[in-house]
């Protein structure tokens, strides 16, 4: 997970950045982890992990990822977690992970997750599934 692209996928209110703040916590990372709708990027630093997570929701046009810079940092060593990727459009890269969450009607979330290279796989095949759900 040391250099990954995960693109999360979802409406308003899916979950997308409660599921970050878990992951997040759950690799070690202290303190407030905030939302990136207003900075665009919040980044973080564990030993040996930097960590950006992006939030797109705001961008109008897929030009201003690589206005922001933001190229540099797709093309360094490091875990990018992504929300809102589609606004970004073809200025981002293939993602190694996409994660897309659902609302039910039954307030319940559905998660589809789909690896696209073989470092998304490898994060797929890591994660605990429950197979009575899959």
């Amino acid at each position: 997970m040391r250099d990954a692209f995960i693109a999360l996928h979802g409406d308003l209110g899916a979950g997308k950045t409660t599921l970050v703040r878990h992951l997040l916590q759950a690799l070690g990372v202290r303190g407030r982890i905030k939302s990136p709708t207003y900075a665009v990027v919040e980044p973080y630093e564990l030993p040996g992990l930097p960590i950006w997570h992006f939030d797109f929701y705001r961008f109008a046009d897929p030009r201003e990822w690589e206005d922001a810079g933001f190229k540099e940092i797709f093309a360094s060593p490091g875990l990018k977690l992504v929300e809102w990727p589609e606004k970004a459009g073809a200025q981002l890269p293939t993602a190694d992970l996409d994660i897309t969450l659902h609302t039910a009607l039954d307030g319940a979330r559905q998660v589809g997750l789909c690896a696209h290279s073989a470092t998304g796989a490898a994060l797929l095949a890591a994660t605990p599934l429950d197979k009575a759900a899959a």
